[in-house]
C-alpha cells in the first residue's frame, strides 16, 4: 500500500515517543511505501486535489531517522490512504484543510479520520451526544450562567473549547476565589465559550486515554496522573503516564462508543476518562501509542496496522 501521511514537521517529531512515527515505523516493516506531506502542502490545482509530497524512510538512527526523497504532485485519490495527523489546534487552516480533504474524499481518496467526521465532533462538545456518561457539564459564554452552575456544584474546572494539552484549565473551589475574573479572562468577556464541569477527584488517579482502533478497543489505557499540586494529568502540562488495564466501567463506555464513532468515519479515537465519566473525544491526532506499548506489552501500533489493512482491504 502507499500511505501518505500529513503531519506536522518531521524535525519536530519526539522521536522516542511519537504515535505518528510508530504508525509509519510498523507501516514500513510491513512492506509499505510512506509518503509525507504537511497540510500546506495540499491544494486543489486543475481540478483535483492534489499533495506535493515525498517518499519518506524510516531509519533506526535516532537523531538523522528520516530520509525524504524529490517533491512529487500526486492526485491524493492515487494513495491507498491518506492519513490526516496534524496536530491540534482545531484553527481555520486546519478546518480549510479539512474542506480540501473532504474534496478529495469526493474524488474516491480514503482519508482517515474522516474529515467531514472531524469537523463534526468538537472534542469536546461532542461527548454532549453522550450525556448520560458525562459530568455535570455546562457549556456557557455568560458568566452568570458559570456563577449559577457554581453554587450547584461547588467545585468546577473550567476550560476553553479549543484547548489542548491541558492549556488554559482553570479550578475553582467552594470559595469561588478568583471565578469571575477566569470567566471573563478565558471567556474574554464573553466572546468565547467554555466548557464548565464538575470537579472530579478521581483525577488523582489519573486522566485515563483510552483509544478505539477501526470500532475495537485498545485494553488498557494510559492514565495521565497529575503531579504536586496540578490538577491536570496532561502530558504536556507535566502529568505522568502510567499504562493499565481498563476498568470494567472504562471498556463498558468504550465498547459502546467504538462501533458508533468507527461507523462515522472516526477510525482512530482516544477517548479521555476521569473516574469512568467521558470528559473528551479526541479525534484530530490521538496519541499515547508508545506509552502503552512501552509499559504493557501490548503492541499498539501492530494493532493499528492490522485494523487499517483490514479496513482498506
Amino acid at each position: 500500500m502507499d500511505l501518505l501521511f500529513i503531519a506536522d514537521p518531521l524535525e519536530s517529531f519526539k522521536v522516542k515517543k511519537d504515535s505518528t512515527l510508530a504508525m509509519m515505523r510498523v507501516a514500513q516493516e510491513a512492506g509499505h511505501r510512506l509518503w509525507f506531506c504537511q497540510s500546506r502542502n495540499v491544494l486543489w490545482k486543475e481540478n483535483v486535489v492534489l499533495a506535493d509530497c515525498q517518499t519518506l524512510v524510516i531509519k533506526p538512527s535516532s537523531t538523522s531517522w528520516f530520509e525524504l526523497g524529490e517533491i512529487e504532485s500526486r492526485v491524493l485519490n492515487s494513495f491507498s490512504a491518506v492519513l490526516m495527523r496534524t496536530d491540534p489546534p482545531f484553527d481555520i487552516e486546519y478546518l480549510n484543510a479539512t474542506w480540501l480533504l473532504s474534496a478529495a474524499v469526493r474524488q474516491g481518496a480514503i482519508v482517515l479520520n474522516a474529515p467531514a467526521a472531524v469537523r463534526d465532533h468538537s472534542e469536546k462538545l461532542s461527548i454532549t451526544e453522550f450525556s448520560e456518561l458525562i459530568p455535570p457539564t455546562l457549556v456557557a459564554r455568560e458568566l452568570s450562567a458559570v456563577e449559577e452552575f457554581h453554587r450547584v456544584q461547588h467545585d468546577i474546572v473550567i476550560k476553553p473549547l479549543d484547548g489542548m494539552g491541558g492549556m488554559g484549565v482553570f479550578r475553582v473551589g467552594p470559595d469561588g476565589l478568583n471565578l469571575a475574573s477566569i470567566v471573563e479572562t478565558l471567556g474574554q468577556n464573553g466572546a468565547r465559550t467554555l466548557m464548565i464541569q464538575r470537579f472530579l477527584p478521581e483525577i488523582a488517579q489519573g486522566d485515563k486515554r483510552v483509544l478505539l482502533i477501526g470500532g475495537e478497543v485498545v485494553p488498557f489505557s494510559l492514565a495521565r496522573i497529575p503531579q504536586g499540586n496540578e490538577i491536570r494529568g496532561n502530558l504536556a502540562a507535566g502529568g505522568k503516564g502510567v499504562a493499565m488495564p481498563l476498568s470494567a466501567v472504562e471498556k463498558q463506555v468504550a465498547e459502546r462508543l467504538a462501533p458508533i464513532l468507527n461507523q462515522r468515519g472516526l477510525f482512530l479515537v482516544g477517548l479521555d476518562l476521569i473516574g469512568g465519566y467521558l470528559t473528551e473525544i479526541n479525534v484530530t491526532s490521538p496519541t499515547c501509542f508508545v506509552e502503552i506499548t512501552d509499559q504493557s506489552g501490548f503492541d499498539v501500533p501492530q494493532f493499528w496496522l492490522k485494523a487499517l489493512e483490514k479496513a482498506l482491504s
